[in-house]
């Protein structure tokens, strides 16, 4: 089993490779959570992910055999582009498979650090049976993601730095997806810290490692904004650590996935992906867990699509207000928008779109539908809105 000593020698044997990421107090977050939060600010790797810290160590305890003969990883992420990186600076041959489906971003990324990226299989199945095949014909040494003593050991090296920066937290909060990571930072936070709470996060659709320390059969799918922690099958050796010794494992929503995305954008003025704000999302949707204590959140990934983004922070807007979506039957007769833009910005609104059909849409020859996007401080301004043009028309929000 892995011990505290080979995570110290993992940050010892990977210090200069990695960036040793800061871990900062939050007021927004903790504003928003109700308890007292620190970042560990993970996503500023030179990849944008955690996932450096275990490719470092791995690669880095290869032999002079290995190293020639070249490595082989399957991944439609973060850990494609950690071990592409890892294999350019110590001048190993690096072969990436990668599932067809993988974003095109991912793969430039990916190909940018010198790895020969292949595109195989439908899905990461297929492509981690074609990785195997073809690690075997061209005898190249594979790296798992997660399943690997070095990798989770080097990913252990997250909470060593966490709790040397804050040695008084008391519970972490980690996303899990392999098992990789989870597994090297309880091994690393209990050693350190006896007594220490470390919680796990999984999103809904995806809570593997949850289902199978309850014994239940393994059942997950469907789309998620946090594709980083999105596994079907969680590692052996992290499974044994993490059921030993793991607090609890926390089940968070979509939604809450993506609230926590926006707050760390807008608050912590942070730019994360959606795996990446899963330990946010758990201090949101358990409050009563962390209220009154110190704790410490691992933010593991910055790689998010600039569209989804912007995506997810719209929707936030208008979840809480800030944004409008109305549509008004109206009259068709002159003066009428003129009225309904007057008594918006009276009441401190801001137009922003503005939908007009008379022609097919509306009921009525003499009547036409209005749909307006209009602007808010929030949720209290947005129904001081709504109140004054109800006066004078038929509102509906949507």
């Amino acid at each position: 089993m892995i011990a505290l000593t080979d995570i110290v020698a993992a940050a010892e044997r990977i210090a200069g490779r990695i960036v040793r990421t800061p871990t900062l107090p939050s007021h927004a977050v903790s504003q928003a959570t109700g308890c007292d939060v620190v970042l560990k600010l993970d996503h500023l790797q030179v990849t944008g992910a955690f996932k450096e810290r275990g490719a470092a160590n791995r690669l880095a305890l290869l032999s002079e055999a290995e190293r020639a003969r070249g490595v082989i990883a399957v991944s439609a992420g973060n850990h494609a582009q950690a071990v592409a990186r890892h294999a350019q600076l110590l001048g190993i041959r690096a072969t990436i498979v990668m599932p067809k489906f993988t974003p095109s971003t991912k793969v430039t990324r990916t190909a940018a650090w010198g790895a020969e990226v292949v595109l195989h299989g439908m899905d990461f199945t297929e492509a981690v049976a074609h990785a195997a095949e073809l690690g075997e014909q061209r005898q190249l040494v594979a790296v798992h993601p997660f399943d690997d003593p070095a990798i989770i050991a080097g990913q252990g090296t997250l909470a060593l730095e966490m709790l040397h920066d804050a040695p008084d937290l008391d519970a972490i909060v980690i996303p899990v997806g392999g098992g990789g990571l989870i597994a090297g930072c309880l091994i690393a936070a209990t050693a350190l810290k006896p007594g220490i709470a470390v919680y796990g996060v999984e999103v809904e659709t995806y809570a593997a490692m949850a289902q199978r320390i309850a014994g239940r059969t393994v059942s997950v799918g469907g789309p998620t904004i946090a594709e980083g922690i999105a596994v079907r099958n969680i590692g052996e050796l992290p499974f044994e650590i993490v059921r030993r010794r793991l607090t609890d494992i926390l089940i968070v929503p979509e939604r809450a996935i993506e609230e926590a995305i926006g707050i760390l954008a807008e608050g912590a003025k942070t730019v994360v992906e959606g795996a990446g704000a899963a330990g946010v999302a758990a201090l949101l949707t358990y409050p009563e867990r962390f209220r009154g204590k110190k704790v410490g959140v691992a933010i593991t990934g910055g790689n998010i699509d600039a569209r989804i983004l912007s995506d997810v922070l719209l929707r936030n807007l208008l979840r809480d207000g800030r944004l409008l979506r109305l549509q008004l039957a109206i009259p068709d007769r002159p003066g009428v928008l003129a009225d309904i833009a007057g008594k918006i910005g009276s009441a401190g609104g801001n137009i922003i779109e503005v939908s007009h059909q008379r022609l097919h849409a509306a009921s009525s020859v003499q009547a036409a539908d209005l749909g307006l996007m209009v602007e808010a401080r929030d949720s209290a301004h947005a129904a001081g809105i709504i109140e004054a043009l109800e006066k004078a028309y038929v509102v509906r929000r949507e």
